[in-house]
C-alpha cells in the first residue's frame, strides 16, 4: 500500500506524509479522535471561523518540524533518519492527550491529570502497540535524547508547536495580530552547543513572535466572552457530576457518563486501565450531546448554564487588575440568588471568580538565545532594541469575574 500521502492544509498548501510509521500513527484511532476536538475551544462563539482542529493543529507542527530539520540539515547539522522520523512523531502526537474543548475541561471530568501527562501515556500505549517503534519518538519528547535540541523544536519558546498554534489561530479567528513570520523564523534557526538558537538576522522575526503571541493571548484567548463561555461550560460538567454522583442520573454518552459517574484522580486513573479506556473515547462531540440534552434537565442549574449556552446567552465577565472585594462578590452573590430563586450553596455556578495570567517569554523556563555575527549568544530580550520587549518578560496576572448579565455589579 502506497503510505506516500499528501494533505492539503489552507495555510501551508500541500503537506507530505513522510513515512510509514508517521501515515499509521495519523490512522490509529486515537489519532483520529483529534478531528472531534477544536483547537480553542469555543473561541468559535466570538469568531465563528475559529472551527479548526487539534488534528489539523498536530499535522501543521508536523510539517513545521519537517521544515525545521531540512533547514538545520542544510546548515550542517547531522540529523540521522531515525532521529528525523522519532522527532516528527513526537511533534505529531504532543497533543494526543488532549480531551474535549481542549484546555477547557482540563483537570475538570478527570482530576489533578493534564493533557501533558495523558499525552506521554497515550504514547507508550502506541509504543506498546508498534512493537517499540517510538522508543526514540518519546525520548524525545520527554527530553531524555542525548540531542536536546530535537526536544527544543517540540518544546520551548521557539517549538514547532507554537508557531503552528499562532498560525493557525490567527487564520482562522481572522485576528491579523497573530500573524508571525514562521517561514523567516524557521530559516534563521540554527544549533549551538546543542540548544537551538536563532541567527541575528531574524531578531525582529522573533520580536514580533513574542509580541503576537501576547495579543493573540489577551485578544483570543482571554477574550471576555471566551472566559466566560468556558467557565459556564466548566460549571456545566460539575454540576452534572454533582446529580450524577448524588443519585439523579443525567444524559450522557457511555464514555462520558463513566466520568460522570466515577470521581477519578490522578492516582486510580494510573492505576485501573478502564479510566484510559474511556478517555479515549471521549470528544467535543459527548459534551455537546450532553449540553443539549441538560438543556431541558429539571435541576434549574443545569438547565439554566445549558440553555444559555446553546443560546449564546454568556454570563457577563469582568476584567480587573485585583480580586473583586469581598463585599462587593457578597452583594452580587445576594442578588443571583433572589433572582434566580437558588439554594446560597449553589451560587457558585452563577458567580464565578477566576483568575488568568500569561507572560509571552517566560525566563525561567528556557531563554530565546540570538547568534551574533561574532558567534556570542545573548539573550532575546537585552539583543533586541525593541523597548517594550522586556515588559514581555513580566508574568501578568489578572481577576475576571463572570456573572448574569441581568444583574449589575454594585459599582456599575
Amino acid at each position: 500500500m502506497n503510505k506516500k500521502k499528501i494533505i492539503n492544509d489552507p495555510i501551508y498548501g500541500f503537506v507530505t506524509i513522510p513515512s510509514e510509521l508517521v501515515f499509521d500513527l495519523m490512522q490509529h484511532r486515537y489519532f483520529q479522535r483529534l478531528r472531534y476536538i477544536k483547537q480553542v475551544s469555543l473561541t468559535h462563539l466570538v469568531y465563528p471561523g475559529a472551527l479548526h482542529t487539534r488534528f489539523q493543529h498536530a499535522i501543521g507542527a508536523m510539517h513545521l518540524m519537517t521544515r525545521a530539520l531540512n533547514i538545520l540539515s542544510g546548515k550542517g547539522i547531522s540529523i540521522s533518519e531515525e532521529e528525523r522520523e522519532g522527532a516528527l512523531a513526537a511533534i505529531l502526537l504532543h497533543d494526543i492527550g488532549h480531551g474535549p474543548f481542549s484546555h477547557s475541561l482540563e483537570h475538570t471530568l478527570i482530576e489533578e491529570v493534564s493533557h501533558e501527562m495523558l499525552s506521554s501515556i497515550l504514547m507508550d500505549k502506541l509504543n506498546e502497540e508498534f512493537g517499540g517503534k517510538l522508543d526514540l519518538a518519546i525520548s524525545i519528547f520527554t527530553d531524555n535524547y542525548p540531542r536536546h535540541f530535537l526536544h527544543k523544536l517540540v518544546s520551548s519558546h521557539l517549538d514547532t508547536d507554537r508557531m503552528d498554534y499562532l498560525i493557525r489561530d490567527s487564520f482562522y479567528t481572522g485576528v491579523s495580530e497573530g500573524v508571525i513570520s514562521f517561514d523567516r523564523i524557521i530559516k534563521m534557526l540554527n544549533v549551538v552547543d546543542d540548544d537551538i538558537v536563532v541567527e541575528s538576522k531574524g531578531i525582529y522575526s522573533i520580536e514580533n513572535f513574542l509580541v503576537a503571541r501576547r495579543l493573540m493571548y489577551w485578544q483570543v484567548y482571554f477574550h471576555k466572552a471566551v472566559i466566560s463561555a468556558e467557565q459556564m461550560l466548566i460549571k456545566a460538567l460539575k454540576r452534572a457530576k454533582y446529580l450524577q454522583l448524588n443519585g439523579k442520573d443525567v444524559f450522557a454518552t457511555p464514555a462520558l457518563h463513566h466520568f460522570l459517574a466515577h470521581k477519578i484522580t490522578e492516582e486510580n486513573f494510573l492505576s485501573e486501565e478502564e479510566h484510559l479506556d474511556y478517555f479515549t473515547q471521549l470528544d467535543d462531540m459527548d459534551i455537546m450531546s450532553g449540553i443539549k440534552v441538560w438543556a431541558h434537565h429539571d435541576d434549574q442549574v443545569l438547565s439554566t448554564l445549558c440553555r444559555r449556552l446553546m443560546e449564546r446567552n454568556l454570563f457577563r465577565t469582568e476584567i480587573r487588575n485585583e480580586p473583586l472585594p469581598e463585599v462587593e462578590l457578597k452583594e452580587i452573590e445576594e442578588k443571583v440568588i433572589r433572582h434566580f430563586k437558588i439554594k446560597p450553596e449553589d451560587v457558585h455556578y452563577f458567580v464565578i471568580p477566576h483568575p488568568i495570567q500569561n507572560s509571552a517569554y517566560d525566563t525561567t523556563l528556557d531563554k530565546i538565545k540570538i547568534l551574533q555575527k561574532n558567534g556570542d549568544l545573548e539573550d532575546i530580550a537585552t539583543a533586541s532594541d525593541l523597548s517594550n520587549l522586556e515588559s514581555l518578560t513580566k508574568r501578568v496576572q489578572k481577576h475576571t469575574i463572570s456573572y448574569p448579565k441581568e444583574l449589575k455589579l454594585p459599582n456599575d
